[in-house]
C-alpha cells in the first residue's frame, strides 16, 4: 500500500479507543522526535462513512498528537479500506504488542476486540492476539475475560489498577461488587490507607449480594502478614526520580534493581 499524505484537520480519533494519549515525558520526546525528523511511521487510518475525505485512526493517536503538538499540517498514512469491526480488531492488536499498556487499556481494549468479533460470529476465546510470528502469545479465553471484568470498575478502583497499588487479581474479584459496594471498598482505602488483599477481595466477593459498608471496614481492618514489619515510603517523595509515566510496579521494579546494585557495588568494595 502507498503511503499518503492526509491534513490533520481530516483526521479523527478512533471513537471510544480504549487507549490514553497522555501529555507526559514520554510524549514530550516523542513530540521533540516528531518535530526534529517528522513521522517515520505511518498512521493506519480508514475511510469515514458518509465523508469527503475524513478518516478514522486505527494505529497511530499517539503519534497523531505530537504531530499535531509539533505544529505539522499533515501526516503520513495508510489507508485501509474496511468496516469499523474490522478497524476495532486492527486497532487492538496493533496496540497489544507495546511494551507499557495500562490494565484499564487491556481491558477496554479486549471488550472492544469481544464486540466487533462478536459481530463478526467470533468466540471470546479468540479474542487474544498473535506475535508477528505467528507463535501465539495471546491471553487465554479465560484470561481475557478476567481483564474485561475490570470495565465493570468504578473509575478510581481503576486508576488505582494503573498505578499498581492494586493487583490484577483483587481488581477482578472487587468487580463483581456493586457500584456502591465498590464505594465502600474506596472509603475503606482512604481510612485505612492500604488496598484489600486478594483474600479480602475473594471474601467481599463471596459476600457480593449481602455486604454492607460496615463488613466491608471490618474485613479491611485485618491485619495482612504483608503488613507487619514493613517500611513505608510515600509515593510523592519517590516519583520526583521517574518518569511521570510509570507505575508503582515500575518504580518498585527500578528500586529493587537499583538496591541489587548496590549491594553488589558494597561487595566488591569489601573486597
Amino acid at each position: 500500500m502507498k503511503i499518503t499524505d492526509i491534513p490533520i484537520t481530516k483526521l479523527h480519533p478512533f471513537e471510544d479507543h480504549p487507549y490514553k494519549v497522555l501529555d507526559n515525558g514520554e510524549m514530550d520526546d516523542l513530540t521533540d522526535s516528531v518535530r526534529e525528523n517528522g513521522v517515520l511511521s505511518p498512521l493506519i487510518v480508514r475511510p469515514l462513512e458518509s465523508t469527503e475525505n475524513e478518516y478514522e485512526v486505527i494505529s497511530g493517536h499517539r503519534r497523531l498528537h505530537a504531530a499535531e503538538r509539533a505544529g505539522m499540517q499533515s501526516v503520513p498514512a495508510f489507508v485501509y479500506e474496511i468496516d469499523r469491526d474490522e478497524a476495532a480488531v486492527l486497532l487492538v492488536d496493533s496496540n497489544l504488542h507495546r511494551e507499557h499498556i495500562l490494565p484499564s487499556e487491556k481491558a477496554f481494549a479486549y471488550k472492544l476486540k469481544m464486540e466487533a468479533l462478536t459481530h463478526q460470529g467470533v468466540t471470546c476465546g479468540q479474542v487474544g492476539h498473535k506475535s508477528r510470528d505467528g507463535i501465539s502469545d495471546a491471553d487465554s479465553g479465560r484470561t481475557v475475560q478476567r481483564y474485561i471484568r475490570l470495565t465493570k470498575l468504578i473509575p478510581e478502583l481503576l486508576q488505582m489498577m494503573d498505578e499498581g497499588r492494586i493487583a490484577f487479581s483483587v481488581g477482578v474479584e472487587l468487580s463483581f461488587l456493586t457500584e456502591k459496594s465498590q464505594r465502600d471498598v474506596l472509603n475503606a482505602i482512604e481510612l485505612n490507607d492500604c488496598t484489600p488483599s486478594y483474600s479480602q477481595a475473594c471474601k467481599m466477593h463471596r459476600e457480593a449480594g449481602t455486604i454492607t459498608a460496615e463488613r466491608i471496614g471490618e474485613l479491611m481492618g485485618e491485619e495482612k502478614p504483608n503488613q507487619r514489619e514493613q517500611i513505608k515510603l510515600r509515593r510523592e517523595d519517590l516519583r520526583k526520580y521517574f518518569p511521570v509515566s510509570y507505575t508503582d510496579q515500575q518504580i518498585i521494579h527500578d528500586i529493587m534493581r537499583g538496591l541489587d546494585l548496590l549491594k553488589r557495588q558494597r561487595s566488591r568494595d569489601a573486597r
